[in-house]
């Protein structure tokens, strides 16, 4: 997920080759990257039964709520969502800037942008539909459309500060809290179809290990970006609290989620410190 380059890819800036540079993207795929954006965004926010409705968590017979499997995070781990829409929101007005239309890691980055926008309602709608399975089919594509986009955001940054914020924080916290959703449906999805293994203290204890091993293998690939090792940690934190109580309530799970926060945490920070030392060197 990072350049050949040395430096940290969450810290990458150049400008052109010989100071010059490239000619702006003309404006289709800036404005309809904004409009899908947009009406990705509004479907999300309409499917979530924010305006009414069954929301998430009831959904598919309460297939995703807090208490229903083992590695269920508690429900205020999805107001993370709230600042992924603010960033998506953020991405999709900058990237019509000039610098952001003349800018070759923007080119290549903007369709699966707009991509992972367009499959966050679609996973929203196949649960509110109840095809469980079909949702774990669309969260495994989301997930595989935001990794490559961090693969594509290892090239040289040419917008300073503010494609920082917008770009790489907002699809490294996309990629981190997807990361665990994936993991929390699947066991969702497996559970409601019966396979009672799923919703044993023993598996759970795995799905969190393998939680805590996709955030270590993000951070080790990605040279130290800390956005992603953030949103898991977040996850993983709430499945540490929605384990204090409820049907699952489990000093094993509790504390296996706040050690993977804290070894999470820890790698993604000495990559990152590591990253930065031979770029200095």
């Amino acid at each position: 997920m990072r350049s050949q380059r040395s430096t940290p890819a969450s810290d990458r800036t150049s400008t052109h080759p010989g100071g010059v540079p490239s000619a702006a993207t003309g404006w289709f795929l800036p404005i309809v990257t904004l409009l899908g954006v947009a009406a990705a965004i509004v479907a999300a926010f309409i499917g979530s039964g924010a305006l009414g409705g069954t929301p998430i968590n009831e959904a598919a017979g309460g297939a995703l709520s807090a208490d229903a499997t083992p590695i269920a995070p508690a429900g205020t781990a999805f107001s993370i969502w709230s600042v992924i829409y603010l960033g998506l929101a953020a991405y999709a007005i900058w990237q019509l800037t000039p610098t952001a239309r003349r800018s070759p890691r923007q080119e290549a980055v903007r369709p699966w942008a707009l991509a992972s926008a367009v499959l966050n309602p679609l996973w929203i709608w196949t649960v509110q539909l109840g095809w469980l399975a079909v949702s774990v089919l669309v969260i495994v594509v989301l997930l595989a459309v935001i990794i490559r986009l961090m693969f594509l955001l290892g090239a040289p940054r040419t917008g300073g500060i503010v494609e920082k914020v917008v770009a790489d924080w907002t699809f490294g916290l996309y990629l981190g809290w997807v990361s665990v959703a994936f993991l929390a449906n699947t066991y969702a999805w497996l559970a409601d179809a019966g396979i009672d293994i799923f919703t044993r203290i023993q598996l759970g204890v795995v799905g969190i290990v393998v939680a805590a091993g996709i955030g270590i293998a993000t951070a080790l690939l990605s040279g130290g970006r800390i956005a992603p090792a953030l949103a898991t940690s977040w996850g993983l934190a709430w499945v540490s609290v929605g384990r204090t109580e409820g049907a699952f309530e489990s000093p094993e799970l509790v504390w296996t989620a706040v050690l993977a926060v804290v070894v999470v945490l820890f790698i993604a920070v000495a990559a990152n410190v590591t990253a930065r030392s031979r770029s200095s060197a």
